[in-house]
């Protein structure tokens, strides 16, 4: 009997992954997507789950509601597959797929627990990576499945390092799949006493530069990797004359016939 699933997700990695899970020959019983208003990828994850009725197809935090979890638990799932979900789990909803829900998260668990995970890697100096896990009440707690460490270069930035991430997470889900799919999956517990976790406001604490501070250079320039994302309120940035000026780094590695 084919795997029963339903599937959440966010980003391009969710519609890559979802249309992966579709070439293994299961289809998704329901499918969650982020608001319409968000982006257009809930409607590339709608098309491709042309089996799906309209009460399967649930939209930005519609899954909490009463009348879809009953949805949820009617069709009897082995596992919710959740793909860079932005939005929480209450407890009834984790305990609803026999098996657990399970969360593909960008990072080295238990180190980057929650937002912002490729920023605060460079910034903390903390092992990165990616991981699939299951998920519990906390956040990024759950035993994991399958995770394998990502080398931060000296030439990341936080957004050069997501980017590479995501290819190492979509790696580990093929491979943990065949695990899923026969039950045959490994859960390891967390350790309780590492790990780091940041909230999404966090960021804000580290942006400022203060122009009158005396710092080494490697702490500025890892100060700079660390918030160059792919967005400009993210940058750190200094005040100068009742301004506030955003900065970003490029960093290029220099070729041997450079020198």
């Amino acid at each position: 009997m084919s795997t029963r699933i339903v599937f959440a997700g966010n980003r391009d990695i969710a519609v890559k992954l979802l249309k992966f899970i579709n070439t293994q020959g299961v289809k998704p019983l329901a499918i969650i997507v982020p608001e319409d208003k968000v982006s257009t990828l809930s409607e590339k994850m709608i098309k491709l789950c042309p089996h799906l009725d309209d009460d399967c197809i649930l939209k930005g935090e519609e899954f909490k509601t009463e009348s879809s979890k009953k949805i949820l638990k009617k069709l009897d799932v082995d596992y919710i597959i959740s793909v860079h979900f932005p939005y929480i789990y209450p407890t009834e909803i984790l305990n609803i797929p026999k098996h657990g829900v399970v969360n593909l998260h960008p990072a080295f668990l238990p180190y980057n627990r929650g937002w912002h995970t490729s920023t605060w890697a460079i910034y903390d100096e903390v092992p990165f990576g990616a991981t699939l896990h299951f998920m519990d009440r906390n956040i990024d707690t759950g035993d994991t499945i399958l995770q394998k460490k990502l080398d931060i270069l000296p030439d990341d930035t936080a957004d050069k390092l997501y980017q590479r991430v995501l290819d190492l997470e979509v790696e580990i889900f093929k491979e943990a799949w065949p695990s899923l799919v026969n039950y045959s999956y490994t859960r390891k517990p967390q350790q309780k006493d590492i790990g780091t976790y940041h909230k999404k406001q966090d960021m804000k604490k580290i942006q400022q530069i203060n122009l009158e501070e005396n710092v080494k250079a490697e702490d500025l320039i890892k100060q700079l990797r660390a918030l160059t994302t792919n967005d400009i309120k993210e940058a750190a940035y200094f005040k100068k004359g009742g301004e506030r000026y955003r900065l970003k780094i490029s960093i290029q590695k220099e070729e041997n016939g450079e020198r």
